[in-house]
């Protein structure tokens, strides 16, 4: 354990540390002329039939195989050399198939299937002894020994004797990411057919799982989403869509020691770990010790061999718990690692480094034998023996040269506690609670009463409490202990200000539900809690005519927010509902909708798709008893429309995806099975102000016991006081403006509750009554799909030239000390875009001028 606070420079090849090589390996281009060695493509190895020239290094992967002619080779099933062109769907499928069938040392299995009906298609490679029903059936019952501490050691070490590891390769979690898909069946099929030492040495002591496509649905669509619209590469603890939670059930089964995950980017070169900083504070560091000190150089050297540029260390961080590499490094401890190819350079391009980055990474696993089990096996003790000490993990960086500016605090959590008796939040405990069981988290329900002196709930003080019998009780010591503190923290504890995605996540938060922890050392008389069930969604009431209106088809905020709601409103609430465009609100369709929802989407072009005919239509239908309901930045439209007296400004905060907790008013029709309080994530949302009468929820004034935030927060100042949601009657109707998004990723089940109750739910016994309002537009700067950089003034022109090099457009937000940028990136992710990452790099190079950083 290292200090907290400092600096932990992980050692690489040659001695040198991290943060002294950060700019030696940012390797380039190889100049004009330059003579570069290159692996031989997928057509060399498809024709060669003897065996790598004896001049060639012991086992190396990247010269021409010696290969098993009954193994077909992509041209024999699918008639065109792998990375030729990107393969389909189909076609991957189809020759995963024919390798499994023809060669002894592949399986295939389904593990999932789409949301349009595909099937998830993996092949377990290995010995022939390893990969038959029974045999993985073993390897994945001793893999689970392994992971309990209680297993005696000696039986550990002679399981370890006996067994494989098992690393995993998968492509594709971004549909429109192709080269993954045909860089990893070029691997199975060389695992398969090659008859050298370079595939021994991987396969005598490990199996390899490949899973070419985690997103069929986006493949053949081209999207980066799947069909939803949920991104899949920030789903991986909520496990909301079939594809992430068959991959995950199947993670569970063969547990990996090592989990690359093949992107692909906007970027024009290639990144492969070591990542970014922000890292995870308790992420085990033996996960992290294989991807700096092991996988990290072994690409290095790959690419270093063959000339093919590279980075390492900036944008992609390990942070977030929804992603391929957090969950996988958190969850089982594996080395769970990022590639990123550019995504515009060609096929053959694309495939042919994914390849090598592939391959280099698995030949070093090879080549450490049963060292990753025994390393793998450790490291599930050591976190039961932090568990059993109450230590966290403190941060540390591992890449970045700035001061951590938020440590860890030095507190002692042994025990988290969920509160069982409002049958309220019957439902959402129950799906906390097996969405920790269902990644092999212990969870006990307390048969008496206990007393705990250092109780500390969510976001308050500690205090002596006596917990009732049925209280679930979730221990520290045990082998999950860093996955458990993932799940259930309080904070995160954003050790510096650069986000690539949301800061907040804690289960218990998100779902509105009491709890706590305690550093005591307790005895709870408490038993086994058996695996909960889904649990499922009561709707009270009559169910309304539902219409949904997404209003951009390439924004990305609205078409997540709706993919979202969608999801939300067949999967859980089980409401029926009609999809609505701006044309056909403009020629009447609301005569037969009752309650009309809105997504996130642009105010201004919502307006401009509704035109004047769109704009009466929808007016008159409020009016005339219409329930409409905003979310996030949509909520603008009703003030153009004159349907509501609040008001909004822009945000001067940087608060890049937090949980706030709010305040409900008990006697709104909003709060019904909420309670007083409830969390809110906010991700730079406009800033909301309404009449008291008109405000059902609001965020804590100044002073206010209830303010607390989990996550990173500047300038959260401005939020004090401020509604979250507006709930006013205008005419007959009645209009609900949620200022953040109530159902944000479909994992926020305490805020959905509350849009639950504003689509099925009364109308207010008394609220504020919209009068004949003007029409009215606001200046504000919207965050939504922006990249954000806020600075000191000091910086400010430093800032205002990366961008004009760009040639970039951003709005500017100056408050007191801070002067924001809003980056406009077309509707595009960070990934899918261009340049957004090199600027958000190198304003990160100003070092304490910089307030916040956020990629979109």
């Amino acid at each position: 354990m290292h200090g907290r606070g400092t600096a932990h420079p992980i050692r690489l090849a040659g001695g040198l540390t991290a943060l002294a090589l950060a700019a030696a390996l940012l390797v380039t281009a190889p100049t004009a002329g330059a003579q570069a060695a290159s692996p031989p493509g997928p057509a060399a190895v498809a024709a060669a039939s003897v065996a790598p020239a004896a001049s060639a290094e012991p086992c190396d992967p990247f010269t021409a195989p010696s290969l098993d002619a009954s193994v077909p080779t992509a041209r024999d099933v699918i008639g065109i050399d792998l990375g030729d062109r990107d393969v389909t769907t189909q076609e991957s499928d189809a020759y995963l198939g024919a390798v499994a069938d023809a060669s002894p040392k592949v399986t295939q299995g389904v593990l999932a299937t789409s949301v349009q009906g595909r099937p998830l298609r993996y092949a377990v490679v290995g010995q022939e002894k390893w990969v038959t029903p029974a045999g993985l059936e073993r390897i994945g019952r001793d893999l689970g020994r392994l992971r309990d501490p209680k297993t005696p050691e000696a039986q550990a070490s002679q399981t370890i004797r006996s067994m494989p590891s098992i690393l995993w390769v998968a492509g594709n979690v971004h549909g429109g990411e192709e080269s993954g898909t045909d860089a990893a069946l070029r691997v199975l099929y060389e695992l398969a057919a090659r008859t050298d030492c370079a595939a021994d040495e991987i396969l005598d002591d490990a199996i390899v799982v490949v899973l070419p496509t985690q997103n069929p649905d986006g493949r053949e669509a081209d999207t980066r989403r799947n069909a939803y619209g949920f991104d899949m590469n920030r789903d991986w603890f909520a496990r909301t869509q079939p594809e992430t939670d068959g991959k995950v059930e199947m993670l569970r089964k063969l547990p990996p020691q090592l989990f690359i995950d093949a992107h692909e980017m906007g970027r024009a070169t290639y990144f492969f770990p070591p990542n970014a900083d922000p890292v995870y504070h308790d992420i085990g560091e033996t996960p992290l010790d294989w991807i700096y000190n092991l996988y990290g150089p072994a690409m290095q050297e790959a690419f270093g061999r063959f000339s093919i540029p590279y980075f390492n260390g900036d944008v992609y961080d390990l942070f977030y718990m929804g992603y391929g590499d957090s969950v996988p490094a958190t969850g089982f401890n594996a080395a769970g690692m990022t590639f990123e190819k550019s995504s515009g350079d060609p096929a053959s391009q694309r495939v042919q480094e994914q390849y090598v980055a592939i391959w280099a990474t698995l030949s070093a696993a090879g080549a450490k034998d049963d060292d990753l089990l025994t390393q793998w096996r450790a490291e599930h003790v050591k976190a039961y023996e932090q568990g059993v000490a109450g230590e966290l993990e403190p941060n540390q960086l591992y890449w970045e040269g700035a001061p951590i500016t938020n440590p860890v605090p030095d507190i002692t959590v042994k025990h988290y506690f969920l509160r069982t008796d409002d049958p309220a939040k019957t439902e959402e405990v129950q799906r906390v609670v097996r969405r920790l069981q269902r990644m092999d988290v212990d969870v006990f329900r307390l048969v008496r009463p206990l007393t705990v002196p250092d109780y500390t709930p969510y976001g308050r003080p500690a205090a002596s409490t006596t917990l009732p019998a049925g209280t679930y009780w979730i221990p520290m010591a045990q082998g999950q202990k860093h996955w458990v503190q993932a799940m259930l923290n309080e904070d995160t504890y954003v050790p510096f200000p650069y986000f690539y995605d949301v800061t907040a996540w804690s289960s218990p938060l998100l779902e509105n539900i009491a709890g706590g922890r305690s550093g005591a050392d307790l005895k709870p008389q408490a038993a086994p809690l058996a695996l909960q069930a889904e649990p499922v969604t009561a709707v009270a009431g009559a169910a309304p005519r539902l219409g949904v209106w997404q209003i951009s088809a390439t924004s990305t905020g609205s078409i997540e927010s709706a993919g979202w709601l969608r999801w939300w409103l067949d999967n859980r609430a089980g409401l029926k509902h009609t999809d609505l465009t701006a044309a056909q609100i403009a020629a009447g369709a609301l005569a037969d909708i009752d309650v009309l929802v809105v997504p996130n989407g642009s105010d201004s072009t919502a307006s401009n798709a509704l035109g004047a005919a769109g704009r009466a239509a929808l007016d008159q239908w409020v009016r005339d008893g219409g329930r409409l309901i905003t979310l996030r930045d949509s909520s603008r439209l009703a003030t153009r429309l004159g349907l509501t007296s609040a008001s909004y400004t822009s945000p001067t905060s940087d608060i890049p995806g937090s949980l706030i907790r709010v305040e409900v008013d008990p006697a709104s029709p909003l709060s019904a099975g909420v309670g007083d309080t409830a969390w809110a994530m906010y991700e730079y949302e406009f800033v909301w102000s309404a009449a008291a009468g008109a405000t059902p929820v609001r965020y804590p004034a100044a002073g206010d016991p209830d303010w607390f935030i989990s996550g990173f927060a500047e300038g959260e100042e401005q939020l004090h006081g401020t509604s979250a949601v507006v709930d006013e009657r205008v005419g007959d109707g009645r209009v609900v403006l949620f200022g953040f998004d109530p159902n944000y990723r479909a994992f926020t089940g305490g805020t959905a509750r509350m849009l639950l109750n504003a689509i099925t739910g009364p109308d207010p016994s008394a609220s504020v009554q919209v009068g004949a309002a003007a029409p009215r537009s606001t200046a504000a700067v919207s965050a939504s799909d922006r990249m954000v950089i806020s600075v000191r003034p000091g910086a400010a022109d430093r800032v205002q030239a990366l961008l004009a090099a760009r040639g970039a457009s951003a709005d500017v937000v100056r408050s007191p000390g801070v002067v924001s940028f809003r980056v406009d990136l077309g509707g595009r992710t960070a990934d899918e875009h261009p340049w957004a990452q090199e600027v958000a790099l190198d304003a990160a190079k100003l070092g304490p001028q910089v307030v916040a950083i956020r990629l979109p």
